[in-house]
């Protein structure tokens, strides 16, 4: 081996698969609750600049460990000689890795129509995706130790960032627009899934390539979804899986623009009851 695959081989050790709802998996739910709260308590009324930044520094760590994981999924080792194999099913471009592809652009992007479109789409249907890991994280832990903290961490930025683009954008947010341009972004990444899948499959047909899990050729391996699959014609199970993921959203938004709602009210009444107080003092 050489250097670097010493080094590789070095960042592969192993552990014992977690479980759902064991020591990994809570710790790591609450390290995501504590940056969050920090995160949204902190830079709540941060400028444009910071806000930009940390956009820029999480992606910057997705990608540094998206990078990792790509490596150790090709490397192997087996005691003797060292086997380089890319595994195209792990090629990232997944729901849960569209944010390896929007965030660059809310990061280089000033407050614009097409910046807010992609902050609704990392606070509704990111979100989702990196919820949907955080509850039922059994399917992406396996044995090896550093990607376990990298689906720990890549789910976990989705969430942070999801709550911190909801509350940085809280003046937004309680417009209908606002949500329906996260639509069309949903709609054109779903897009150039399926076309990713029809050329993976005829240049690569040793391989299962199947982003979104839609791919025309490879069976839906997602919950409820994976049972409509077989039954409907391809062009209509991608119309279900759109309408059925912008409804999730449309639930996660509603939710979200009810609890500022009532944050905000609940923080004009404090203010308004302090005023009182200090007209009362005068």
């Amino acid at each position: 081996m050489n250097l670097f695959e010493k080094i590789l081989h070095s960042l592969s050790q192993t552990m014992e698969r977690p479980t759902n709802y064991g020591w990994f998996h809570l710790t790591f739910c609450a390290i995501v609750v504590a940056f969050t709260v920090f995160l949204c308590i902190r830079f709540r009324n941060t400028d444009d600049k910071t806000f930009r930044r940390i956009i820029l520094i999480s992606w910057l760590v997705m990608l540094l460990l998206e990078i990792y994981k790509q490596l150790i999924f090709s490397f192997e080792y087996d005691g003797s000689s060292v086997t380089w194999d890319y595994l195209w099913y792990a090629f990232p471009y997944q729901l849960c890795s569209t944010p390896l592809y929007v965030l660059p652009f809310i990061a280089f992007s000033k407050q614009s129509h097409f910046r807010d479109a992609l902050i609704s789409y990392i606070s509704v249907f990111s979100f989702f995706g990196g919820l949907a890991v955080f509850f039922y994280p059994n399917d992406v832990f396996v044995e090896t130790i550093g990607i376990n903290v990298q689906t720990m961490i890549h789910h976990g930025l989705q969430i942070v960032l999801a709550v911190f683009c909801v509350v940085y954008n809280r003046k937004k947010i309680g417009r209908l627009r606002y949500f329906a341009s996260s639509i069309p972004v949903f709609s054109l990444l779903v897009s150039i899934a399926i076309i990713l899948n029809v050329i993976g499959y005829h240049l690569l047909p040793n391989d299962t390539f199947n982003m979104f899990y839609i791919s025309p050729y490879y069976p839906c391996t997602l919950p409820l979804l994976e049972i409509l699959y077989p039954m409907v014609p391809f062009a209509a199970f991608i119309i279900i899986y759109i309408v059925g993921f912008v409804v999730i959203a449309a639930l996660l938004y509603h939710i979200e623009k009810g609890i500022v709602y009532l944050t905000e009210k609940e923080s004009a009444r404090k203010n308004a009851k302090s005023s009182q107080k200090a007209s009362y003092t005068v």
